[in-house]
């Protein structure tokens, strides 16, 4: 094995959670190879009991006989309960090992795939595939490499009872093939038709209040009436046909299991065989077929983990991306970017290109421009949320992806449009959830965002719990606190995009002294803006429109150039061209 053969095998996340659970895996095979060994107690015992005792009238024989059957009864099932806790223990293995990977899947696959992978559920993917390993699907898996084992014991008694044996197991297997091929794409359907249900179900709980004022309850029934039609014609298609296969198999096992007997009958007849073999070999084609029936009984759940396993190879079993050997310092100087061209995850198209400027350490810019014009795209792949498709941004010679990002995480303050605070503490918040802030630094966060006596006020102000997405605090407050985080850690690049937009004065009189402490700081302070008291604070100014740069340099200069138009809102503006 090469050097690079060995680094992806050890970069896949899926292949090292399964090799860390061989031992245990192998230990459900050779469960398995006794307990199918096992399962011949029965028939070989009632053979013993036709053709021996009986025949002989011992009851010494059939006290031993009995005895021994008893104990390997007791064998069997603690084997049985062994098998399904260690298969239980492989699937919380796999959700111990694999968590943490589609957690963080489940939050970055948006910036990955855009709006399609909003519908991608990395978590619930690993759930239903540990759900599967401790169900019994996986039981008629590791049983089904048994069948021949029993083909082979009925072929000892007579070649003919073996013959009937083989070409049921035959066909009941043809059949499981069939079932696999039929449903496969219904599944498929069903999955999609589940996944845009549920899409719509959320949109609609995310804009309830939009809902309630302006009446759309209704409407957005009929939709979800619609929606669940259409994904209950799928479901009762997929059970319709898992529940046609799922007879067909049973009625056909009961089927061969009185036509071996039938046929056993005809050679006991012949004196081919003895009554005890007959009735063996029935009881013995019973267990063989019984994998395959309990495998088409749990096909859906097979197939559904089947789906959930490649969705996870692509999600989360991707090689992480090579760590430099050498740590770099933290950033302290200059942010240079150089026709920089962005294209947003799930389009192919860039809506950003051409950008190029430069700014030291202290500098503040404002990103001023018409609505859609690339600004929030601008501000996104400055702290490395979408990647550069053209160009490159360095921070001080460095790219982004030079650093772990956990590490560049640290350089970088980011207060996006839309402001998303988690369920936990205020300090919780502000301090990035990190286990290890300290008082000091949450405190000087809140007051260099000038937000400290609005905490304060709050019923248990830091330890104040906010709720889902913040829900206690308004948006304003969510915008103030977002603030704080973004400032949390004295971080080198500051990207604030529209921070003013749910301010009142005092607010922005706030957001003003924290950018003029940023930049006395050294941080470098990049403000997408579209009212301009957002930047009083900010001493450059780049113009985008139509997706390009269309000026850049000291604000004053720009903006005097630029040709404005002002927006509805009061005091906002939208820069049109530059004149």
């Amino acid at each position: 094995m090469t050097g690079m053969q060995a680094d992806m095998r050890a970069q896949s996340r899926l292949g090292a959670a399964f090799a860390r659970l061989r031992g245990a895996l192998g230990a459900v095979v050779l469960f398995s190879l006794v307990i199918n060994i096992l399962m011949l107690t029965g028939p070989l015992f009632m053979m013993q009991i036709y053709d021996r005792v009986l025949a002989s009238r011992s009851i010494p024989t059939l006290i031993a006989l009995a005895g021994l059957a008893a104990g390997l009864y007791a064998f069997f099932g603690l084997l049985e309960a062994l098998r399904s806790r260690v298969l239980h223990r492989v699937g919380r293995g796999l959700d111990a090992s694999l968590s943490q990977a589609c957690f963080a899947a489940e939050l970055m696959v948006p910036l990955r795939a855009g709006p399609q992978g909003e519908r991608a559920t990395p978590v619930r993917d690993l759930e239903r595939l540990r759900q599967f390993v401790g169900s019994q699907g996986p039981v008629a898996i590791f049983d089904l490499p048994w069948l021949p084992l029993y083909l082979l014991v009925i072929f000892s008694f007579h070649v003919l009872l073996g013959a009937v044996a083989a070409c049921g197991a035959a066909i009941l297997v043809v059949l499981m093939l069939v079932n696999e091929l039929s449903t496969r794409k219904l599944s498929r359907a069903m999955a999609e038709r589940q996944a845009k249900r549920s899409a719509f179900a959320e949109m609609g709980r995310q804009n309830t209040e939009s809902v309630a004022a302006m009446g759309m309850l209704p409407h957005l029934q009929q939709r979800w009436g619609r929606l669940s039609a259409e994904h209950h014609e799928a479901a009762n298609r997929v059970a319709d046909r898992g529940a046609l296969f799922s007879s067909l198999t049973k009625t056909f096992r009961f089927v061969m299991q009185s036509g071996i007997l039938a046929a056993g009958a005809y050679l006991a007849i012949e004196n081919a065989i003895s009554p005890g073999a007959m009735i063996a070999s029935s009881i013995i084609m019973s267990r063989a077929l019984a994998p395959v029936e309990l495998a088409v009984s749990h096909w859906q759940g097979f197939l559904a983990a089947r789906q959930s396993l490649r969705r996870l190879r692509l999600l989360v079993d991707r090689p992480d991306a090579p760590q430099a050997a050498t740590a770099l310092p933290a950033p302290q100087h200059r942010l240079d970017v150089s026709g920089l061209g962005v294209v947003p995850p799930g389009l192919r198209v860039p809506t950003l290109q051409g950008v190029r400027f430069a700014l030291e350490a202290g500098d503040g810019l404002g990103v001023i421009g018409p609505s859609a014009s690339g600004k929030s795209t601008l501000a996104r792949a400055l702290v490395g949320v979408w990647p550069a498709a053209q160009g490159e941004i360095r921070l001080d010679g460095a790219t982004p992806d030079q650093w772990p990002r956990d590490v560049f995480g640290r350089f970088i303050g980011y207060l996006p449009q839309s402001v998303e605070l988690f369920d936990g503490t205020v300090a919780e918040n502000i301090a990035r959830f990190d286990p290890e802030a300290s008082s000091e630094a949450i405190l000087a966060a809140a007051r260099l965002a000038g937000v400290h006596d609005m905490i304060l006020a709050l019923p248990d102000g830091y330890d104040t719990r906010i709720g889902e997405g913040g829900a206690v605090l308004s948006a304003g407050q969510r915008q103030r606190v977002g603030l704080a985080r973004a400032l949390y850690g004295q971080p080198f690049l500051v990207v604030l995009d529209e921070p003013n937009s749910n301010l009142d004065a005092d607010g922005e009189t706030a957001l003003t002294a924290a950018i003029s402490a940023m930049r006395e700081a050294g941080s470098i302070v990049v403000v997408v803006a579209h009212r301009p008291s957002a930047l009083k604070a900010l001493d450059k100014v780049v113009m985008i429109g139509n997706g390009r740069q269309q000026a850049f340099g000291p604000k004053d200069e720009v903006l005097r150039n630029a040709t404005v138009q002002r927006n509805p809102e009061p005091g906002g503006l939208a820069v049109v061209s530059q004149g």
